[in-house]
């Protein structure tokens, strides 16, 4: 078991969750301490994927401690240093152009806000319906950014959804690697 905190941020694409959550027991294996931030929109949210209450508990089974819900519970993250790495899984559009606009109106965005003071790392696992139409801009943004690193992304249904992009959540232990070392994970682009 490695000596390192991760924060892991769940974001509302909901669809996702299930591949965020296997991805999440296999960090809460490997790393020593693992804190879960969720946005508040996830918190609070039931859908046809699950009840809200259910996702809660089960972060906390996993990470053994209590979930970050709001920006008063996030923002002591970077002035406190609590965080090795920042993982944002599933990131949604939203929250990309966000963390692109420097926007911190809710706990992941201020967790990742509070994280980036410190210069570490916050690996962006993406699930964006418009990641190739109103998110793109941003997308070409935090490509731009130290200490930003993706996990390998491409269209998940080209015919159906032709601006839809979602990250390969297998690859999110060998990016957060990778991130540790200052490099991004390639290919990028699946």
């Amino acid at each position: 078991m490695e000596h390192k905190t991760i924060g892991f941020a769940l974001c509302g694409s909901f669809c996702t969750h299930s591949r965020a959550m296997a991805a999440l027991e296999q960090i809460a294996a490997r790393y020593e301490h693992v804190i879960p931030i969720v946005s508040e929109i996830v918190a609070a949210t039931d859908t046809r994927f699950g009840a809200a209450h259910d996702l809660m508990h089960e972060l906390e089974r996993i990470c053994d401690r209590r979930v970050i819900t709001n920006v008063v519970d996030a923002e002591p993250i970077g002035p406190r240093k609590l965080l090795d790495l920042l993982v944002i899984a599933p990131c949604t559009g939203n929250t990309l152009s966000k963390m692109a606009a420097g926007i911190t109106d809710s706990s992941v965005t201020m967790a990742a806000k509070a994280h980036q003071r410190n210069g570490r790392p916050v690996v962006v696992c993406m699930a964006s319906n418009d990641g190739l139409a109103g998110s793109a801009p941003a997308i070409g943004q935090l490509l731009m950014r130290k200490n930003i690193f993706f996990v390998p992304f491409g269209q998940d249904d080209p015919v159906g959804k032709p601006t839809s992009l979602v990250a390969d959540f297998t690859q999110l232990p060998q990016t957060i690697e990778a991130a540790f070392q200052g490099r991004q994970l390639q290919p990028l682009l699946l």
